[in-house]
């Protein structure tokens, strides 16, 4: 059986990889009630640890006491699991592939770079070739997520939301591929890549190159 990780790792990591979002948007992200999730952020607010925010946009955002919390929470779960030699080695297998997406995403945006010239997606080969750039390393991408969500629980959110993103995208709603308001193929890969780093302690500012 994976591990289930608790409440308190579950809200603050949710909220860790949304940067400012409602309790409900949480919520929905990781699997947790609304009035679980509400009560962690609420003792974090309490600790100096989150911030509630009611304005034009409401909702919740981490300190930097939060974001240390949450990283010391899932270092100390990865030793509890035994699990660290098995994300160290997931996250170099997905950094390996963070270079190919952000080329497919260059070219779904720009078709030729050199020239700076759009894609202004009226050019049904170029985008099908794209796409199909996209299911590939989705094909890649996938044993990734099975293998952490066979360890860790909560890695088990990220492979059915990129199948439905790519199912989206293939099926000609094009917003999907890399749009940042929707749960779109770019928007999960950005979160699963924060999620490694988070787990691992590592910053995204010094993060080695591929």
């Amino acid at each position: 059986m994976p591990h289930s990780s608790s409440p308190a790792i579950l809200a603050l990591l949710g909220l860790r990889l949304k940067g400012f979002a409602p309790t409900e948007q949480v919520a929905a992200l990781v699997g947790l009630s609304e009035a679980a999730v509400e009560a962690v952020l609420q003792e974090a607010s309490a600790s100096d640890q989150a911030v509630f925010r009611d304005g034009r946009r409401t909702g919740w955002a981490l300190k930097p006491n939060g974001r240390a919390r949450i990283e010391q929470l899932l270092l100390e779960e990865l030793d509890e699991t035994g699990c660290r030699e098995l994300t160290q080695s997931a996250y170099d297998r997905f950094l390996a592939l963070n270079g190919t997406m952000l080329q497919v995403c260059t070219d779904w945006q720009v078709k030729d770079a050199d020239a700076q010239v759009l894609n202004d997606h009226e050019d049904p080969a170029y985008d099908n070739a794209v796409i199909a750039d996209l299911a590939k390393l989705n094909d890649a991408v996938q044993p990734i997520c099975v293998e952490l969500a066979n360890k860790l629980d909560r890695f088990s959110i990220y492979s059915n939301r990129f199948s439905a993103a790519l199912t989206k995208v293939q099926s000609g709603e094009r917003d999907w591929f890399a749009a940042p308001i929707k749960e779109s193929y770019h928007t999960v890969w950005f979160e699963l890549h924060e999620d490694l780093l988070a787990t691992l302690g590592i910053d995204r500012a010094t993060e080695k190159a591929h």
